[in-house]
């Protein structure tokens, strides 16, 4: 049966999803974290929630499985799923379904010794009977009225207990939207498990699905941020297998548009200074106590904002901002050239310095990071500088290996 399945510790979950199906699926040799055993029954129970959307291929190294994904016909993350594989007992599944029964039965409500007499009386016509103790409903009712499915109201000196029912001023469209592009969009998905019936009216031609294993870390990041408290970090390097702790205050949560990955922009007592963390490489999350630095900080990195181009805080550059200038030109017909750079400028500034020619300049604390971009306007570029030397070296190296490769001579394009 399902609920014997117990699940107590998702962040173990977190990590083999990734294993076997976002970082590539290892085969049954490959995998020494745990024994064959383990890498048997923890890879059924990712196939009994992915199963529609996983593909096998056979090869020369044996059977390859990965998962495959059409965002024209998945309109939901799939993802979602291992959440709601909540660990239940047999009592905890018994006492859930005859508690809501009995309550969505009497629109009046119930008394908690009403609950009881209906309980016993339900429980009382089984073979193998079982009860259930009176703090044990009250804790259940609680949770549930916490949940949002229980109602509780209080008539004079008696409280009465009567089924929440749907969640009322949603918008259906608006949940089906939060629950695929929004942090923490599995709580939406659980919202519109309690609709029949939801339109499918969004399709995403870049769908980032693997944000939904981080939804604990985001929660709790964000709550943090909510009482400005400090949090323990727990980060890991899979590149590198080295394992950290670190002590910081959460500030703010960016997510790449390009990546769909999620960072932490956070102050580091111990570095003095604000920095950035890849979310999927946190491992847990523990809160902290109220820090005095949080409206500080914030306050901070808002000013730090308008000479981000990334999340990256730190160049490689001995002053504190780095410049950089591009010119490019266009053609009379092209005008989407200098459309797309006023687009896509960020932080940058665009001005016409002549016919078909415009200039980009930007103030960053990493100039690095806007080298990818600044790549896919090469053929166009007629001149561009970096204040920092390092950057600038590495750009022209890159460009002149690049030129290796081809077989082309290295034309003195730049000034």
């Amino acid at each position: 049966m399902a609920y014997q399945e117990l699940m107590k510790n998702f962040n173990r979950v977190r990590d083999y999803m990734r294993d076997f199906y976002v970082y590539g699926l290892k085969r049954r040799e490959e995998y020494t974290q745990k024994s064959a055993r383990s890498y048997d029954d923890e890879r059924r129970r990712m196939e009994s929630w992915l199963g529609p959307w996983m593909q096998f291929r056979q090869s020369a190294e044996g059977k390859q499985v990965f998962l495959s994904l059409d965002s024209r016909r998945t309109k939901h993350n799939p993802l979602y799923q291992a959440w709601k594989a909540k660990s239940f007992t047999d009592g905890d599944l018994t006492l859930h379904f005859l508690l809501l029964g009995i309550l969505q039965s009497e629109e009046r409500g119930w008394t908690i010794r009403e609950l009881m007499a209906q309980l016993d009386q339900m429980l009382s016509a089984f073979t193998k009977s079982r009860t259930f103790d009176e703090s044990t409903v009250r804790k259940k009712l609680k949770e549930y009225e916490a949940e949002g499915l229980v109602e509780r109201e209080k008539k004079g000196a008696v409280v009465f207990y009567r089924s929440g029912g749907k969640p009322a001023g949603l918008n259906v469209d608006v949940l089906d939207f939060f629950s695929e592009v929004a942090p923490c969009g599995v709580i939406g998905s659980f919202l519109l498990d309690q609709w029949q019936e939801v339109g499918d009216h969004f399709l995403f031609k870049h769908h980032y699905i693997t944000g939904a294993m981080d939804s604990e870390v985001v929660y709790t990041l964000l709550l943090a941020m909510q009482e400005k408290r400090s949090v323990s970090l727990h980060l890991v390097s899979r590149r590198r297998n080295h394992k950290t702790t670190l002590s910081v205050v959460p500030l703010r949560l960016m997510k790449s548009v390009q990546s769909g990955r999620t960072y932490l922009m956070a102050y580091v007592p111990v570095f003095r200074r604000i920095s950035s963390y890849r979310v999927d490489q946190i491992v847990t999350v523990e809160m902290g106590k109220e820090s005095p630095l949080f409206d500080s900080m914030r306050e901070k990195l808002e000013g730090m904002m308008p000479h981000l181009w990334g999340v990256s805080t730190q160049g490689r550059g001995k002053s504190r901002l780095e410049k950089v200038e591009m010119t490019i030109r266009y053609e009379e017909n092209e005008p989407y050239i200098r459309q797309r750079l006023e687009r896509e400028k960020r932080c940058g500034t665009v001005e016409q310095v002549g016919k078909g020619c415009c200039k980009w300049t930007a103030e960053v604390y990493d100039s690095s990071e806007a080298i990818p971009w600044i790549r896919t306007f090469l053929g166009r570029i007629t001149e561009i500088h970096f204040s920092n030397p390092v950057v600038e070296a590495q750009f022209r190296r890159d460009l002149e290996e690049m030129y290796a490769l081809y077989d082309v001579e290295v034309a003195d394009d730049f000034s």
